[in-house]
């Protein structure tokens, strides 16, 4: 796999945080409309904002321009782990933050998503998790696997004991993953200044 430092400028219509004609567009699901007009608000002065109260409306809504979507887990009908897998399945290039009161378990350890935010939240968290996950698109899939994969590392190690973690299959896969991953990007790392390595990682 490639480690090539240089920003992925292939889809000349995908808009990016490191496009200036294009205004990132963030997808915000839940099915609570009270929490996607939050995050509308918290979100709509610097980006293009969807909303969808449904995992069956976000499918809907989403398209090739969504640059990173906001999914809840716990839905009825379509949950967030449907619609996660249906983005994937669809081959969409987005980048995929669970925001969800429900507690992680080694379940997440095979999702697809970049990031695991536990509610509450607050437009500062917001903003700060679709910043990191645009600062994704100027470097490989490589990069982009290893910060998912650190993110549920620490989402684990923040939720469950240690006891559990030593013993378990899934989490000792994941330590592994890590350190391939970590030795295939170490030039991309290497190459960051202090200030991007410490936004991402």
């Amino acid at each position: 796999m490639e480690t090539d430092t240089q920003p992925d400028d292939t889809d000349a219509e995908h808009a990016t945080a490191i496009d200036p004609d294009g205004e990132p567009v963030v997808l915000a699901v839940d099915d609570e409309p009270r929490v996607v007009e939050a995050f509308g608000l918290w979100l709509e002065d610097d980006y293009d904002v969807r909303t969808a109260t449904s995992g069956e409306e976000a499918l809907d809504v989403v398209d090739a321009d969504v640059d990173v979507a906001l999914l809840d887990r716990r839905m009825p009908g379509l949950t967030g782990d449907d619609v996660l897998d249906e983005l994937r399945e669809r081959g969409l290039d987005v980048r995929v933050a669970m925001v969800t009161g429900v507690d992680p378990d080694f379940d997440i350890v095979e999702m697809p998503f970049e990031e695991y935010v536990q509610k509450p939240v607050d437009g500062d968290d917001l903003h700060e998790v679709v910043e990191r996950l645009l600062d994704l698109e100027q470097y490989d899939d490589s990069v982009d696997e290893l910060y998912g994969v650190v993110q549920k590392r620490i989402t684990l190690e923040a939720e469950l004991p240690e006891s559990e973690l030593v013993d378990n299959e899934e989490y000792q896969r994941l330590r592994e993953r890590e350190a391939e991953l970590e030795a295939e990007t170490a030039s991309v790392i290497d190459s960051m200044d202090d200030e991007g390595f410490a936004q991402l990682f």
